[in-house]
C-alpha cells in the first residue's frame, strides 16, 4: 500500500519579487501540502488576490511598482483576505505602521520556511480557516499532525514534541531522501547547518519507539552520504 500524501492545506498567494527569495520558498510551501501562486509586482498581486480568492496572501514590502505597505492598504479596501507581510523592513514603527494597516502578522527576513508555514497555520487558525491537517500513514505507521499523536499498529507511540516534529517531516515526504541539513534547517530551525549528531541521536531515539536499529531498519532508513529516508516497511 502506497504512503498516503499529503493533500493542499492552504491556497497561498506570494507576492515577491525576488526570484532567488521567490523560487525556494515556492517550493517549500508547496512541498509542505499548500497550493501556492507567486508574482513579483503588486499589480499582478492585487489581480490574483481578487481573481483567485487565496486563503492567505503573504507580501514582501519592497515591491517594484508600488510599495507593500500601499499595496496592503489597496487590498484591505476590497478584501478580508489574512495578509502575512514578509520582509527585510526590521525598523519597529514600520512594524507598527504595516500592522496597523491591516496586516495579520509580520515576519523579518531571514526565516526558514518552516517558521513561515508556522505564522501561516496560526494566522488561519485564528481566523477559522484552517483546514484539518490530515492524517499521514505509511505502512502501520500513522501520524496525526493536529492532535500530534502517533500510532504504530494501533498502539500509541509517546514521543516528545523534537522527535514528533522530526518524524512528521520525514513521514510527510515518505518515499523521498531527507538530508541532515535539511532537518536541521526545517525541524531544529538553525538556518546555517549545525552538528549531524543532534540528527543522528534523535533519530536513534525514534528507532527504538519504532522497534527498530540502525542495522535493521524498518521505517528509517539511512542512506549513506546523503541523509535518511522514511518508507514502507517490506513484509516480514
Amino acid at each position: 500500500m502506497p504512503a498516503t500524501r499529503l493533500g493542499p492545506v492552504a491556497r497561498l498567494l506570494l507576492i515577491e519579487d525576488d526570484v532567488t527569495i521567490r523560487t525556494p520558498l515556492l517550493r517549500a510551501l508547496r512541498e509542505r501540502g499548500h497550493a501556492v501562486a507567486a508574482v513579483g509586482t503588486a499589480l499582478e498581486g492585487m489581480q490574483a488576490a481578487l481573481a483567485d480568492r487565496p486563503d492567505l496572501v503573504v507580501l514582501d514590502l519592497g515591491l517594484p511598482d508600488l510599495d507593500g505597505r500601499e499595496t496592503l492598504r489597496m487590498l484591505r479596501a476590497v478584501s478580508r483576505v489574512p495578509v502575512i507581510v514578509a520582509t527585510a523592513r526590521d525598523d519597529e514603527t514600520e512594524i507598527v505602521r504595516v500592522l496597523d494597516a491591516g496586516a495579520d502578522d509580520y515576519l523579518v527576513k531571514p526565516f526558514t520556511a518552516a517558521q513561515l508555514d508556522a505564522r501561516i497555520r496560526a494566522v488561519l487558525r485564528r481566523g477559522g480557516a484552517a483546514p484539518a491537517d490530515p492524517t499521514i500513514t505509511v505502512g502501520e505507521l500513522s501520524i496525526d499532525p493536529a492532535a500530534r499523536v502517533v500510532r504504530l499498529a494501533g498502539t500509541t507511540v509517546e514521543l516528545t514534541p523534537r522527535e514528533f516534529d522530526l518524524l512528521h517531516h520525514l513521514a510527510a515526504r515518505a518515499g523521498q531522501v531527507v538530508t541532515k541539513r535539511e532537518l536541521l534547517t526545517e525541524v531544529w530551525q538553525i538556518p546555517y547547518g549545525g552538528a549531524d549528531k543532534t540528527v543522528d541521536v534523535h533519530l536513534s531515539w525514534l528507532r527504538r519507539k519504532l522497534g527498530e536499529t540502525a542495522t535493521e531498519p524498518r521505517y528509517l532508513h539511512t542512506v549513506r552520504g546523503v541523509g535518511v529516508r522514511l518508507g514502507e516497511p517490506e513484509p516480514r
